[in-house]
């Protein structure tokens, strides 16, 4: 009985621990955040995954000075300590599913001197991370790649599209006496 309730315990904290809230904000009004899959106006709260192994890619943006090429970058991760532990103690396998790496709770995207600060609880200091070359040719690779993959998603559609409506035009012919 108490491995199956120290079981549905890691379970459930393993569920728990597959997001966390995160505040974004930039000292820089107007500045535009895309974190891969989302887009944000700053300042902004949203919910960052966890991963052991992946990354997660950035992309900042003024409306300020549209012409400002924009900033990319990887974003800092936290390592979480309580979880490497609990991996550890219930067995290596294990440690593996969980999630290590998470975000922190308050970032913020300078976008002007390419550099994202970072910190836990509202009261610590900043970390201040001066985003790498390889990381930023990282980041603009991985978005690159998506709007690639999105222009040929739509060009495929619009094919698919055009074919259907060249069959049901052919369809749509009258009859002839």
């Amino acid at each position: 009985m108490r491995a199956r309730n120290a079981a549905i315990s890691c379970a459930a904290a393993l569920l728990v621990a597959c997001s966390s809230m995160s505040t974004i904000s930039s000292p820089n009004p107007g500045t535009k955040f895309e974190l891969e899959d989302k887009t944000l106006e700053l300042p902004a709260s949203t919910r960052v995954g966890r991963t052991t192994f992946g990354h997660f890619a950035f992309r900042a943006t003024e409306s300020a000075s549209p012409a400002a090429p924009p900033f990319y970058g990887i974003l800092p991760l936290a390592l979480r300590k309580g979880q490497l532990v609990a991996g550890i103690v219930l067995t290596a396998p294990v440690m593996l599913l969980t999630k290590l790496r998470g975000a922190f709770k308050f970032y913020e995207v300078d976008s002007r001197k390419h550099t994202i600060r970072y910190r836990n609880d509202a009261g610590d200091p900043w970390i201040e991370h001066q985003v790498k070359p390889d990381e930023e040719a990282s980041a603009r690779e991985w978005f690159e790649e998506q709007e690639a993959e999105a222009k040929e998603e739509a060009a495929e559609q619009a094919a698919e599209a055009g074919e259907e409506a060249a069959e049901q035009k052919g369809n749509e012919e009258p009859d002839s006496p």
